[in-house]
This record gives structure tokens, C-alpha cells and sequence, in this order.
């Protein structure tokens, strides 16, 4: 195996058993082994692992606020990935790919609390980001979700939506942050995004 190859990561196949949990409808299930994937990565972690795990933690969670801590934790830490740590687990596109889907998420929960100009920001940045994203079937998803989110955010009437987008399927990752998975950090408005 040379230098370069990807090898296999027992933290990212842990991730992926939970995002499969989740996407089985099994959320508790899924938190418990996010959570206990968290607990062993902890705030100082790879952040390469960070990112994926948060994306994905926040994917299962039923509070907007607790999904807004974990969506706010993926993009801090998708910001200390290098592309090269991302090729080295196996990621074909730059970690700005990464960024469109993050954002995505972001505003979405923004509309949700009915943070609109918060929303409107993440939108903004997720149509910037959009051109790093290939012109396959999940470009084509995160640029439908952030289609989606522009027209609810222009269709809006003052209150927040209830539902989220609709999930990728798949991604290509498959703050201060809290120390432990079970207790979200407090976020306040604009000062944390």
C-alpha cells in the first residue's frame, strides 16, 4: 500500500453505520453511536472527523437548536480540512465541495428558528460555494436543495417552516464546541455564524 492510499478508518465506518441508522429511521440509535463517537474524537479532534461526524449528528437530531450546534461544529471544523487529509480518506473533491451542502443545511435550520437574514447569509454562501460541485446526481441534489430553500425563503411569511429540506443521501463526507455529544452548546443568533 503506498503513502497515499486510502486506508481504512474504523471512525469513519462507525459513521456511516450511524448515518445508516438514521436513514433507517433509527435517530435514537443513530445519536447514541454518533455520541459515542464523539465522546472518543472529543473538541480537539481530527477535523476531518469532526466535520463528518457533526454533518451527520445533526442530520438525527429533533430540535433545531441542538441540529444548528452540530451544523455550526461541521462547518468549523470542514474549515481546518485540507484537501489533502480529504484525499487521504478517500474524498475525490476538494473539501470547497463540502461547503454547499454545509451551507445548505445551515440556512435551512436558520429558516426553520426564523433567523432569516441568517438563512438568507448561508444561502447566499451555499450558491457561491455551488460551481465547486460536480454535475452528477448529487450536485444536482444540493443544487435543488439550495433552489428550494431560495424559494421558501422568498415565499416566506414571517413564520418559520417546520420541515427540513429533504437529506441527501449521500454526502461526500458520508465553534466552541461542547465536550460531550448529549449536551449541545448554548448558540445565540448572529455571533455564531
Amino acid at each position: 500500500m503506498s503513502e497515499t492510499s486510502v486506508r481504512p478508518d474504523p471512525v469513519m465506518a462507525e459513521i456511516g453505520r450511524g448515518m445508516e441508522l438514521g436513514q433507517c429511521g433509527e435517530r435514537d440509535a443513530a445519536r447514541e453511536v454518533f455520541a459515542g463517537v464523539w465522546d472518543r474524537l472529543g473538541a480537539d479532534g481530527d477535523p476531518f472527523h469532526i466535520c463528518a461526524l457533526a454533518h451527520s449528528m445533526a442530520d438525527v437530531q429533533d430540535h433545531p437548536r441542538e441540529e444548528l450546534v452540530w451544523d455550526l461544529r461541521a462547518l468549523e471544523a470542514a474549515d481546518l480540512v485540507s484537501d489533502e487529509r480529504a484525499r487521504l480518506a478517500g474524498v475525490a473533491s476538494p473539501v470547497a465541495a463540502f461547503y454547499p451542502s454545509l451551507h445548505l443545511n445551515l440556512g435551512d435550520v436558520y429558516r426553520r428558528l426564523g433567523e432569516w437574514d441568517l438563512a438568507r447569509a448561508h444561502l447566499a454562501r451555499g450558491l457561491d460555494a455551488v460551481g465547486t460541485l460536480g454535475d452528477d446526481g448529487y450536485g444536482q441534489l444540493i443544487r435543488g436543495g439550495l433552489d428550494r430553500l431560495a424559494q421558501r425563503l422568498a415565499e416566506r411569511s414571517g413564520e418559520p417552516l417546520s420541515e427540513p429540506l429533504p437529506e441527501p443521501p449521500s454526502d461526500p463526507l458520508s465553534v466552541p464546541l461542547s465536550k460531550s455529544a448529549s449536551e449541545p452548546t448554548e448558540v445565540n443568533g448572529p455571533a455564531s455564524a
